[in-house]
């Protein structure tokens, strides 16, 4: 295993996910007072996984049949591009 990937993919994802539409909604679960919080945090981290896995999985199939130079490429032009559609929406 590889500590230096596994901390860079630990921060890239924590830090996305600060904020996000799902931590705010896991929020909103857990703000009602008739569910158990233990309830809604093992069912947002089942959650978590299991999105994570498929991006592995995809990731891993992609990279057998595409270059992964292009594929950092393509990732940083559609960041930007969201980047820039946050920016300028209306």
């Amino acid at each position: 295993m590889d500590a230096k990937t596994m901390v860079a993919v630990f921060a890239t994802v924590f830090i996305a996910e600060l904020g996000d539409k799902t931590q705010i909604a896991t929020l909103l679960f857990a703000a009602d007072a008739k569910v158990n919080a233990l309830t809604v945090f093992i069912g947002a981290s089942a959650a978590l996984i299991a999105t994570s896995a498929i991006g592995v999985l995809a990731g891993s199939l992609v990279a057998d049949y595409v270059n992964p130079r292009y594929l950092q490429i393509a990732a940083g032009i559609g960041f930007i591009a969201i980047g820039l559609w946050t920016l300028f929406k209306t």
